[in-house]
């Protein structure tokens, strides 16, 4: 039966469990805290895309699994299972699980890396115009799975990971949730259409300006409603309005381009909120985030997404690498294009 590598965040291995589980694979096995799942899917299955999961940072098919690899030569079975298979690849990633026992096994992915490359290279397994890219995941040290992906249906960073550098002037580090947002939610085609200078925003929640922060630095118009205070600098942009009202009561005086939302609220009252304003035509499109609770956080996920779809043409939701215990969703009205 073929296996599927899911890498998720720390903790939440049962929720990406349940999910794949909903969308038809067989049983999965997991070990909580340790950052990954492995599912048994049916033959004729096909892999998930990885856009399309919630709790999955990347989802990888697996062709090899080794175990109890001999600590000073993890090489010759790595090489024995490549050479087996018989398929060339354009990149090879060497990764580990996002958990603390994977961040111990950084120095030893970084040296075997480079010598897997060179073992590779020597045997004619790499070439820059092959279509598929190699992952070699470590859950330990002596146990590897093997996975060919196709880089059009998988995360395009290692541990599906987008590394963000955090702006000096921003006013929060939440500011990274919405930039990685934009990057994972959104394709490039829908960046360069969606978020363009002169365009309109409301950010519900926005003090100190974290959300705010990435809009304004896309010369976007955006109205701050919060009883906080606002970021002086992003006020003297000359592109923040700041109202001192409450999110849940505010109402906009005319259609905006994008409503953000980043409240520490019940998960269910943010979901109604944002249906209402995707209902009444408020706004074009909106990125929220629903905080989850700590017990059935995945029926609590699918109950608030199933309230904002039934408003929505696109809905689209991710547990990022900068969210905790939420997740982040894109929501399009029914009169915005879906991608092309």
């Amino acid at each position: 039966m073929p296996l599927r590598l899911l890498y998720c965040r720390a903790g939440f291995e049962g929720e990406c469990a349940q999910e794949v589980t909903a969308l038809g694979a067989g049983a999965c096995d997991f070990t909580r805290d340790s950052g990954f799942v492995v599912a048994h899917a049916a033959t004729n299955a096909t892999t998930p895309l990885w856009r399309d999961l919630i709790f999955a940072r990347q989802c990888l098919p697996v062709f090899a699994h080794a175990q109890a690899m001999p600590r000073n030569d993890r090489l010759t079975p790595i090489m024995a299972a490549l050479a087996q298979r018989g398929e060339t690849y354009a990149q090879v990633w060497t990764e580990a699980p996002d958990s603390d026992a994977g961040k111990a096994l950084a120095p030893l992915c970084k040296s075997l890396g480079n010598a897997l490359v060179g073992a590779m290279k020597k045997a004619r397994l790499l070439d820059v115009a092959a279509s598929r890219r190699l992952h070699a995941f470590f859950p330990q040290g002596d146990e590897v799975y093997l996975c060919a992906a196709d880089p059009e249906s998988c995360a395009p960073w290692p541990q599906g990971i987008p590394r963000l550098k955090f702006p000096r002037e921003a006013p929060s580090r939440s500011t990274l949730k919405l930039e990685e947002a934009f990057l994972t939610l959104l394709d490039d085609n829908e960046r360069t259409r969606w978020l363009t200078a002169g365009m309109s925003a409301v950010d519900l929640g926005a003090a100190p300006g974290g959300w705010t922060y990435q809009l304004v630095r896309r010369s976007i118009r955006v109205a701050a409603i919060d009883n906080g205070p606002m970021d002086r600098a992003l006020m003297d942009s000359g592109l923040v309005t700041h109202r001192r009202e409450d999110g849940f009561r505010y109402r906009p005086q005319k259609i905006v381009d994008w409503l953000v939302c980043d409240m520490v609220e019940q998960p269910r009252r943010v979901a109604e909120l944002i249906a209402h304003w995707l209902q009444k035509g408020w706004c074009r499109r909106a990125i929220f985030n629903l905080k989850l609770p700590m017990k059935r956080r995945f029926d609590e996920a699918q109950q608030c997404l199933a309230r904002v779809r039934a408003v929505a043409g696109t809905v689209r939701a991710k547990q990022l690498y900068h969210d905790r215990e939420e997740i982040t969703v894109f929501a399009a009205s029914t009169g915005v294009r879906q991608r092309p």
